[in-house]
């Protein structure tokens, strides 16, 4: 199984995923006998490497989200520790 086939959010695969529907509306019988398959290979391989990628820009997202995460919790407790003081 496929998640849908919508070329807007798949850009990588774009090309594939035109091939396989060309596929499946060329051969509107023999895509249940496999005259389809090589092309169903391929656009499942171009959607595990567009996970991979997608995988790893959201991974890089997130170490900066957390780093600036930690940076204002360090403000606000030195903020709160100059208040401490002060008082």
């Amino acid at each position: 199984m496929h998640p849908p086939l919508t070329l807007h959010k798949h850009p990588l695969c774009a090309d594939i995923i035109e091939q396989f529907q060309k596929c499946h509306l060329d051969h509107p019988i023999g895509k249940f006998f496999g005259d389809c398959t090589d092309l169903k290979v391929k656009l499942d391989r171009c959607f595990r490497m567009e996970k991979q990628v997608n995988r790893k820009v959201n991974f890089e997202e997130s170490k900066k989200l957390k780093e600036r995460l930690r940076a204002q919790r360090m403000e606000e407790a030195e903020r709160s520790n100059e208040n401490v003081m002060q008082a």
